[in-house]
């Protein structure tokens, strides 16, 4: 449909163009026609306001400034056809990048020119109470402290060479959304520090954000975002959450550099 849509608006342009030229009088003024010709001494021109073919001397005519504001016209549409053919390819760029990526909720990356589903991380809270495997349709209950959201294991076994990945988020809810850094302890990988308040039971969450570049896609959700900085070698993951619900999705990926031989 766009295309077609820039096919019949370059085409109008085109033929707007091609009509009404404006043949100026070096007295002043100007004839407006469809299109001229100089034979010897004479213009011979067609009158859009007379329909008809007519003639005048040539040392009438400023020929100069009409070429010069024929030319510039020429130029002026050649400028907005290009931008109208960049709007399109960009716009046919984007179609074609949304049709790659699944509907289904969840976290992707284009590899080879094809989508690369993360799997979700199982998550859980440890608190001085122990540790819950936290759920983001049902949280656990809360109790006052301090915890840690946790993800088992040293490194993600989802591994990233491009330190710059573009990553595809398709929201299931309308909820913050971004990529942290998680900090290796022992044999987990902290993806957030928390502390719920007594009494309000208010869960204050501290994420390791890193600063990203984001992009809707398409108006169901479905977002790409990638770091602004080029990411260093470490563990990371795309997350989706509301603050203070502890309800925080995880799709952890380890950034390992390209080894050079």
């Amino acid at each position: 449909m766009r295309r077609l849509l820039l096919g019949l608006i370059l085409a109008a342009a085109a033929a707007l163009a091609a009509a009404n030229v404006k043949l100026y009088l070096k007295e002043g003024g100007y004839q407006l026609v469809r299109e001229y010709e100089v034979k010897s001494d004479r213009v011979r021109f067609y009158s859009v306001e007379r329909g008809a073919w007519e003639e005048i001397p040539l040392e009438l005519v400023d020929l100069d400034r009409t070429k010069r504001e024929q030319s510039d016209r020429k130029q002026t549409l050649e400028a907005e056809t290009k931008v109208l053919a960049e709007e399109d390819r960009v716009e046919r760029q984007i179609q074609d990048e949304i049709a790659k990526i699944p509907q289904n909720p969840g976290a992707y990356y284009l590899e080879n020119d094809k989508a690369v589903r993360i799997k979700a991380a199982e998550s859980t809270v440890r608190t001085s109470k122990g540790r819950s495997v936290l759920g983001a349709l049902s949280p656990i209950p809360v109790v006052p402290g301090k915890g840690t959201v946790e993800l088992q294991g040293k490194k993600s076994l989802n591994i990233i060479r491009n330190p710059e990945q573009e990553f595809y988020l398709q929201l299931s809810t309308e909820e913050r959304f971004g990529i942290v850094r998680l900090t290796p302890k022992g044999g987990v990988r902290i993806v957030e520090n928390i502390t719920i308040i007594p009494i309000s039971k208010e869960v204050v969450e501290e994420p390791t954000e890193v600063e990203i570049f984001r992009k809707q896609l398409t108006p169901d959700g479905l977002y790409k975002i990638w770091p602004m900085q080029p990411l260093t070698p470490g563990e990371y993951a795309v997350v989706q959450f509301t603050p203070g619900k502890l309800n925080i999705q995880v799709w952890d990926f380890s950034v390992e550099p390209v080894n050079k031989k």
